[in-house]
This record gives structure tokens, sequence and C-alpha cells, in this order.
């Protein structure tokens, strides 16, 4: 059950002028289900994108990446759950690709103008005539699709469907944001197994689009771990229609111009988080926070080690305040001069741990006490310098083990 994840109302989510969603049911994997979700652009458009850092990245991201090489605008992007096509050789490079033409044929593209997505099982064939035959069908549904929808096409082992809008003015005009995304297990930074979307109005300079997708990654999917596996076919585009009537974007420093880089973070920050509330059988949601660091990596390498650690997050299932794991993790984060007798630890109000050793005030019953809630802040300060970073994790559950134990079944 997804930990405090309030799925957003289908109206309350908003069209953005210039993205059309339709989706269908292909039979990609499970009949009757609805797994194939199509995005067509405005010609306005402008795409950014980051991908998984795994090296045994999936097919459709190989063609990913190309694509936006290519210099072509893209207009449009072709999202199938079930199999990921990837672990499939050629033969998976070949079946990407196929989509990727059929779908131009059908819109008068070319191929390069098509992004390919795909998420679901490993090493299986894509079964690509089912795709292409459904693509008519979701090109159609287009009149009568919604974000909501295309959010629940996209799911996997999710509970929820993750989506939400905001809306924000930028010289004078009206901007909306539209964001959704998949995810729930084998979640770690440098992204997850998650596929992410978000989508504004906004007319922002082709120029500025990679860097943007890497900055708001790096302040949202990037700070999320479940399992501590790195999937490979994490994607998080950003798009831009260019329909809002604001004059192109082509720096950040005038603040309706920051304003919307601050919406937009804020989106793909609720998506990542809800990407973890609603991790495989997750109970608790955990932000661990590292303070007192010579810098901010060092910082979230120390967060990583704490929220990897299957001891830390079997002790937070159990809302069983073994507070020593913590500490344990801290250690072997690879901080080769830490002095442990600078280290303080915080869980949420409650000061566990200082100069290295047991507070002297802290009780087990107040440790028990903040254990048992369903949202935990983990605070750790170094004592080194004065940066801070912050991630977010979730318990490890006797359900986790189940889910993936059955997952092809």
């Amino acid at each position: 059950m997804a930990v405090g994840l309030q799925v957003t109302a289908p109206e309350a989510l908003l069209a953005v002028a210039g993205v059309q969603i339709g989706v269908t049911a292909a039979g990609v994997r499970k009949a009757q289900r609805k797994d194939l979700t199509l995005i067509t652009l405005s010609d306005k458009a402008t795409v950014g994108a980051v991908f998984t850092q795994n090296r045994f990245c999936a097919a459709p991201v190989q063609w990913c990446k190309q694509h936006l090489a290519s210099g072509k605008r893209i207009r449009a992007l072709v999202i199938n759950t079930g199999v990921a096509n990837a672990g499939t050789g050629q033969e998976g490079l070949n079946n990407a690709y196929a989509v990727c033409t059929a779908t131009a044929q059908l819109l008068n593209l070319e191929p390069q103008q098509v992004m390919p997505f795909s998420t679901g099982v490993i090493m299986e064939p894509l079964p690509v005539q089912r795709i292409v035959d459904g693509l008519p069908h979701a090109l159609q549904a287009q009149q009568t699709t919604d974000w909501s929808q295309a959010a629940q096409a996209i799911m996997t082992t999710d509970t929820l469907p993750k989506a939400i809008s905001r809306q924000v003015q930028v010289n004078g005009r009206t901007v909306t944001i539209t964001g959704m995304a998949k995810g729930a297990g084998m979640i770690r930074p440098n992204m997850a197994t998650m596929l992410g979307f978000v989508a504004t109005d906004a007319a922002i300079d082709a120029s500025l689009m990679k860097a943007l997708a890497h900055e708001l990654a790096e302040a949202s999917f990037n700070r999320i771990t479940v399992d501590g596996d790195t999937s490979t076919n994490d994607s998080f585009v950003v798009i831009a229609s260019g329909e809002a009537g604001n004059p192109p974007i082509t720096e950040w420093q005038d603040p309706s111009h920051a304003s919307l880089k601050h919406a937009l973070t804020e989106v793909a920050r609720w998506l990542a988080q809800a990407i973890v509330r609603d991790g495989e059988g997750a109970t608790k949601f955990i932000t661990v926070q590292v303070e007192g660091g010579r810098d901010a990596a060092e910082c979230r390498q120390v967060a990583y080690a704490i929220a990897h650690s299957p001891l830390v997050k079997t002790a937070f299932f159990a809302s069983d305040p073994n507070l020593g794991r913590i500490l344990a993790a801290v250690g072997y984060a690879g901080v080769a001069d830490l002095d442990q007798n600078q280290i303080d630890l915080y869980l949420d109000d409650v000061h566990v741990a200082t100069r290295g050793g047991r507070h002297p005030n802290y009780r087990e019953a107040d440790g028990q006490r903040v254990m048992q809630q369903t949202e935990i802040t983990v605070r750790v300060v170094l004592g080194r310098g004065q940066a801070t970073d912050q991630v977010w994790t979730c318990d490890l559950s006797h359900d986790y083990v189940t889910i993936n134990a059955d997952y092809r079944s």
C-alpha cells in the first residue's frame, strides 16, 4: 500500500496545449490491459531527456539517445508496458526501430522524430506487430484520453498512478505543467526503473532543454532509492510545447522564468517521491538528510549508504529502533577520513547519538515512538563542514520479496 500517496483527481490533471495523448490496449503482455501510449507534440516543441546510467541499457534507450542527438525535432513518444525490450540484442534494436518507423509513417514524420520507451520484463522479445497494430487505435484515442489514463497505462508493479499539475505566470501568460511517472521497484538513483514525463506549454529554447532535464533529475529522481538496483530502461523526459504564447525562454535569470523552473522542479520532485511512497511493499516513507559535510556529494554518499542498507530498511519495517545500524552505514559509506567522534544522529526530533555515542538523554521508547510513524526523517550531522543533502527511501518488507518473486507470474 502506497505511503501517504494521494492520487490526483483526473479533473485536476490539466491538459497541456501542444501535447496530445492516446492510450489503447495492444496486448503487449496481457490481454485487455491498456499498455500502449502515444504522445504527439506540437511542431514548436522542444525536448530534453536523461537516461539510465546502467551500461546494459535497453534498446529503446539507445534509440532515444540517438534520435535526440540527431538534431531532428521530436514529435512523438511511444510507450509500452509489459516488455522492457532490454537484453534483447540486435533483434531488440531492430524491433524498437520498427516501432519508430511505424509511428513515423502513421504521423508523416521521420523515424528520428520518434522516441520509443518500454518497461516491463527484461530479456523477452518485444511483440512489435501488436504495438504496430495498436498505434492507429492509440492515435484515435487522443480525442478522449487524459493524463490520468496515461499514468495508469504506463504502470507495472505500481499500485497507484502518479501524475500532478501546476500552473505559474510567465511574462504575463498562464503556463501549465503536467507530469506523470511510473516506478515501484528496481529503484536507485541515476536513475531508477522509472519512466517520467513532464510537459509544459511554455516556450523554452532548445539549447536549454538538455541541461534543464539534467537539473530537474538531479533535484528529484536522482535522489530516490527503493532497493539499490539500477534499471536498464530509466528515462526522464521534459517537453516544452511552445504553445503558451510567452517569448521563448533563453535564460533563467528573469524572476518569472525562475518561477517556471521552480514549478517544474516541484512537479519532478513530487513524482520522484511518489515512486518511493509506492515502493514495492513499502509501509514507510523515509527522508535521509545528511548535514555538516565538506560538500554535497559527500553528504549524498552517506545518505545513500543508509538508504540502501537492508538492515536499516528492515529495522524501519519492524519499527525496531536498532539505530546502531544507521551509524554502521555511516561508517562504511566510504568517507575515508570520517571522524566518528564528530557524528550526531537524530530520528525526527529525537537526539539518538552525539559525538559518536549514545546521547545521555536518549530513551528507546522515544526511538520506538518515531519508528512507528509512517513518515520519518533520519538526520545525520557529520561535523566536517557546511554542506547538506538528502535522499528519499522506504522500508523493506515481506511484500517486497513476494512481489519480486512473483513478478513474471
